[in-house]
């Protein structure tokens, strides 16, 4: 198999809810193709989701070494050193990004390097159509709820972000992420 073979089969159990079954097919990838690391952010969200914080930091971090202002790595990043360590360490530790393609992807980075309030930030995005911004917001205001211990508007905003018209129509990998993340809080 290739190493795309073996990542579209990882994505593709973890979208079914195996999420080590998905971190097994990440694993083969980088057993046969180590220089293939920094381009495994799904291997992260395998990590996380098997609370090997640790790992999934170092993964994201590995990630972020890429220099493609992409900054949903640093926030995974966050996620998983907030769980290792604590908020305020995660916050002063988040690597950091250039200016994302994504302006509302800006909004929740700067949310989690300066902290704040999600909902005022997530209040922003409630005109919105209900597309991509709002899931993404909805997503990422429910996982920083999640590490700040506030875990009833963790799963109202998630659960939003799976309700939408993006979260419900969309094949987007964060889709199946916020679904896996309401399945293994026993939340649907």
């Amino acid at each position: 198999m290739s190493a795309l073979d073996w990542k579209r089969h990882g994505m593709e159990l973890f979208s079914q809810g195996d999420v080590s079954g998905s971190l097994e097919q990440f694993n083969k990838v980088l057993d046969a193709f180590p220089e293939e690391l920094p381009y495994l952010w799904q291997r992260g969200l395998s990590l996380f989701y098997l609370d090997r914080f640790e790992e999934g930091a170092a993964q994201f971090r590995e990630d972020t070494k890429l220099g493609n202002n992409d900054s949903e790595e640093a926030l995974w990043c966050f996620l998983c050193e907030a769980r290792s360590y604590s908020l305020e360490e995660a916050r002063q530790r988040i690597p950091d990004t250039g200016k994302d393609s994504r302006a509302y992807m800006n909004q929740i980075y700067k949310l989690y390097k300066q902290g704040g309030d999600p909902q005022q930030m997530l209040g922003s995005f409630l005109k919105e159509d209900r597309g991509q911004a709002f899931f993404y917001a909805s997503l990422y205001s429910g996982l920083y709820y999640e590490a700040l211990g506030e875990f009833e508007p963790a799963k109202s905003a998630i659960m939003s972000a799976c309700a939408s018209s993006y979260g419900s129509t969309s094949q987007d990998y964060m889709v199946s992420v916020a679904k896996v993340h309401c399945k293994t809080r026993k939340w649907c």
